[in-house]
């Protein structure tokens, strides 16, 4: 294992962690879009490639998303030269805990006493 890859983990869990949060509220911002505007879609597939590509075009999801799929790349990285049994659960660990902050730093209702709980089971 290469020195900082500890650090490199618990980096690709917070990005992640933010931008689960960040790209939430993007989707939110999305489906009110969505519900502003009527579909003349019957097709259900048709309907849903054309909500995804409307899910891409709000910059609140998809510039998150793209830091989301650049952490991604990181992980795989970091994969390639440490134990699966370590990488996993530190960034898994790490992810969750910084979702559940990131969240509630932006304004998500949160059970702060069940979040605090899993978070203690993560560690």
């Amino acid at each position: 294992m290469v020195i900082g890859d500890i650090e490199k983990m618990v980096t690709v869990g917070l990005i992640w962690g933010a931008t689960n949060a960040l790209m939430r509220r993007g989707a939110l911002i999305s489906d009110q879009q969505l519900q502003n505007k009527q579909s003349s879609t019957k097709n259900p597939i048709l309907k849903t490639l054309i909500d995804w590509f409307n899910l891409i075009l709000v910059w609140q999801y998809s510039v998150p998303f793209i830091i989301n799929l650049s952490a991604s790349a990181t992980f795989f990285a970091i994969l390639s030269h440490t134990p699966i049994s370590l990488a996993v659960p530190v960034t898994n660990a790490t992810t969750f805990a910084a979702t559940a902050v990131f969240g509630m730093l932006l304004g998500e209702e949160t059970r702060v006493g069940l979040t605090l709980f899993g978070i203690n089971l993560e560690f």
